[in-house]
This record gives C-alpha cells, sequence and structure tokens, in this order.
C-alpha cells in the first residue's frame, strides 16, 4: 500500500481533482474495487459482526438488506453523476439547489464522515491488540499515521487500487476458510443446532420497529454516500459508472453473506468475546495461522483504505465546498497541498473523537442516519423530482441533520433508532416546502449539465 501510494503521488497526482477524484480516469475493474472495499470497512466488518453476533445470522439478513437494495438505486444516478463530473455531493447539489444547500450539506456530511472515520480508527485498534497485545489506542493512533501517510501522498489514485486488492484479498481469504470452519462446527447442521434459541429467529429479539431503524440508515445512506458517488465521478465514462454498480453489488452481497456466516460460527465457537471483534477473534482463534494471517491483513487494509476514501473525501469538503466558497480561487498546485494539509488535520481529530466511543455499532447507526436523513434525500430529488425546490432542498437538510442531532442527545420517543424519526421529518420538510417555494425546476440530467 506504501508503495502504491508513493508511486501515484509521483506518476498521476498533479491537482487537486487528481488527488480528490482521480482525473476521472478509473477504469472499470478499479471502480468496482474501490466501491467493494469502501464500503466493506469496519461499518460492516466491526459493526455488522457485532449485530450479527447479538442478534443472529436471520436478523442480520434486514441489517444487511438496504445496502444491495441501494445499489439497485446506485444504478439509475452513477451516469448521471459521471456527468456531472463534480468533486463532492455539495458541489453537485448546488447544480440544482444553490449555494446556501451546498453550505448547509457540507456541514452535516462533515459531521458524519468524522464519526465514520472514527469508528474505523476504533477498529484498528481492536485488530492490533488482539492480533499483538498492544493497548486498543496505541493500536488506533498508529492505525492513524499509516492511514494519514497513505491518504496525503498518492490521493484517491493509491486509494483505488488498494481497494481493489484489499477487496479481492478479504473474499479470497475468507472462501479458502469456509472448509475449515465448517469442520470445527462440525457442518452447517451442527451449526444451526448449536445456536441459542434466542438468535435463530427472524427478528432476533428485536421488535419490528427496531428493526427498520436497523435496516433504514444503510439504505439511505449508501444511495447518497458521497465517497461512493465520487468513485462514479472519477469512472472514465458514463457507462463505466453505470456498469460499476453490477460488480458492485455482486461483491457487496458477496461479503456480507461471508460475514454472516463467520459471525454465526463465532457465536458457537466463540460465545464469551466482545460482539464488536467477533470477525477479529474468529480469524485469530480458529483458522489456520496462514489462512488467518491472510484474513486478518486483508480485514487491516479494508479499515485502512476506507479511512483513506473518507478522509479524502472531508478533504475536497473543505477545501472546495467551505474555503473555496469564501477565497479567491487558488492554482491547482496549492489546492493540491492544501488538500495534502486537510487530510493531517482531520485525521488528527477523528483520532480524539475515537476515543470517546466504545461501540462501532452505535457509532456507524448514527452516523448512517445523520447522512441518509440530511443529505440522501435532497440528492434523489434533485435528479428524479422537478418539483423540489432550493428552498425544500435547505428545509430538508437542515431539519433532517438538526432532528438526528437532537434524538440523539434526548432519545426517540417512539422508541427505535433515531432515523425513524428523522427521515420522515426531512422527507416531509422537503415535500412541504417545496409544494409551498414552487417554482420552474427541472431534474438535474445530462442535458442540463451542457446547458
Amino acid at each position: 500500500m506504501v508503495l502504491l501510494a508513493i508511486y501515484f503521488s509521483k506518476k498521476e497526482v498533479n491537482s487537486g481533482d487528481d488527488f480528490i477524484i482521480a482525473g476521472h480516469r478509473l477504469p472499470l475493474i478499479v471502480v468496482i474495487g474501490t466501491l467493494t472495499a469502501s464500503w466493506v470497512g469496519s461499518g460492516s466488518l466491526v459493526g455488522g459482526a457485532s449485530f450479527v453476533y447479538q442478534y443472529g445470522p436471520l436478523a442480520a439478513i434486514f441489517y444487511f438488506l438496504g445496502g444491495p437494495l441501494g445499489i439497485i438505486a446506485m444504478y439509475f444516478i452513477a451516469a448521471k453523476t459521471r456527468a456531472l463530473a463534480k468533486r463532492t455531493v455539495p458541489e453537485m447539489l448546488e447544480v440544482r439547489f444553490g449555494k446556501k444547500t451546498r453550505l448547509f450539506s457540507t456541514i452535516f456530511i462533515l459531521l458524519t464522515y468524522i464519526s465514520v472515520l472514527s469508528y474505523q480508527f476504533i477498529s484498528g485498534g481492536y485488530i492490533l491488540h488482539i492480533t499483538t497485545g498492544i493497548p486498543e489506542q496505541l493500536g488506533s493512533l498508529l492505525t492513524v499515521l499509516f492511514v494519514i501517510v497513505l491518504a496525503a501522498t498518492g490521493g484517491l489514485f493509491s486509494v483505488s487500487y488498494t481497494d481493489m486488492f484489499s477487496a479481492l484479498l478479504i473474499i479470497f481469504g475468507f472462501i479458502i476458510a469456509v472448509p475449515f470452519i465448517l469442520v470445527e462446527v462440525g457442518g452447517i447442521s451442527t451449526l444451526v443446532s448449536n445456536l441459542p434459541d434466542t438468535k435463530f429467529t427472524v427478528t432476533g429479539g428485536l421488535t419490528p420497529l427496531q428493526l427498520i431503524g436497523y435496516f433504514l440508515p444503510l439504505l439511505v445512506y449508501i444511495i447518497g454516500d458521497q465517497s461512493m458517488l465520487q468513485r462514479f465521478s472519477a469512472s472514465k465514462t458514463e457507462q463505466t459508472a453505470r456498469r460499476s454498480t453490477i460488480g458492485f453489488f455482486i461483491g457487496v452481497t458477496t461479503v456480507y453473506c461471508l460475514i454472516t456466516f463467520f459471525v454465526t460460527a463465532s457465536i458457537v465457537l466463540l460465545p464469551n468475546i466482545k460482539p464488536d471483534t467477533a470477525l477479529i477473534e474468529i480469524a485469530n482463534q480458529s483458522l489456520p495461522l496462514p489462512i488467518g494471517v491472510l484474513i486478518l491483513a486483508a480485514f487491516t487494509a479494508l479499515l485502512v483504505t476506507t479511512a483513506n476514501s473518507f478522509l479524502l473525501s472531508m478533504s475536497g469538503n473543505i477545501v472546495y465546498d467551505l474555503y473555496g466558497q469564501f477565497k479567491e480561487k487558488l492554482p491547482e498546485e496549492k489546492y493540491l497541498n492544501f488538500n495534502r494539509v486537510t487530510v493531517v488535520v482531520i485525521g488528527i481529530i477523528a483520532y480524539l473523537m475515537a476515543t470517546f466511543f466504545t461501540s462501532v455499532l452505535e457509532l456507524s447507526i448514527f452516523a448512517y442516519t445523520m447522512y441518509g436523513a440530511s443529505v440522501t434525500p435532497v440528492i434523489l430529488a434533485g435528479f428524479f423530482w422537478k418539483k423540489a425546490t432550493p428552498q425544500g432542498a435547505l428545509a430538508s437538510v437542515i431539519t433532517g441533520g438538526v432532528s438526528t442531532i437532537l434524538f440523539e442527545i434526548v432519545g426517540n420517543p417512539i422508541g427505535g433508532n433515531t432515523i425513524l424519526l428523522s427521515l420522515p421529518i426531512s422527507i416531509i420538510a422537503l415535500v412541504g416546502v417545496s409544494l409551498l417555494t414552487q417554482k420552474h425546476s427541472v431534474p438535474i440530467t445530462t442535458d442540463s449539465i451542457k446547458q
């Protein structure tokens, strides 16, 4: 990973666009790999594993289902995103909804991504603690330093190519490990029979409302995730962007099935571990050394590349959506240097935030909800709803983001996760205010972009 970062920093990264969106030059196989690896970070490998360990494999279907369904929706916006060829989601939203929507969406994206970045660092600490015995906070700090070095050198070029290899490595490692785990648990039928009764029910002991509260955040988050949309923008062509969603769907679905299998086995083989560490522990304790090493190395690589992705994304938001809106345009070389400095500062802040949280699942659900309620409805309206207005978009972003924070502080009065209230509030604000402030407005299309 270090070698790739050094290579691309010397050969390919010459401007801010090269750094943030790879100069719109990524080929299909790389786009598929970087989409898969960026999504399957610690939110899936640690947070998702924690959910499976606590509630069982059948309930996990509802938790993970939002990802594949969201990717299907992304098929219809991938080419339009590439046609826009923007560096960030707020920059894209400005095309339809103006500068105020760009500013406020930037604020809530930064709040989301600093949370996402923090739990990548927490997970890095878990892995290094379990495999080497060093304290978790020191492990997180080492992860931060490594991530910053990689992100600040090669930009999205190095991240994308290391993503591709990491995704292939984790899938390959999981697949060759399956027979060994089946032997350990005595086969599928024995595994199922040894599961606790409460963990082999459709709900896993959760209420239907709680299940929906876990399902929705992933669905609404992945559809509008800036990190994903930037990869569409980085694709060589619109056709490449659209086709990449097919490989993305296959890759994510495969990894989700493998995660569910391994964590289900860990419920039986390792009944007294911390849920967040279920995948790490089964690789560390229940597999032959070479295969366990392979999986943990791939696991770590995915955390690092995912963290890189969010560092780069936030750097783009600060440099282009905040600084770029209030200062004179900089030469490309200065944008590049500014991006690199910003990466370092953000990494340090995210590490400090990580020291205040212990649950990756809890932090990931908050992040998904924040983004899904404040940004995703406006993105979809920008592409598909001609009656959406700048006023409605701004109202949606603000109410979605603020309500998420308030309900996290005071608690959700109807129970379940915050998204059960914050997403409907955001959509009602978008529709209601747009209808009250109707003007001639059209969805973002390729023709409107060219105009």
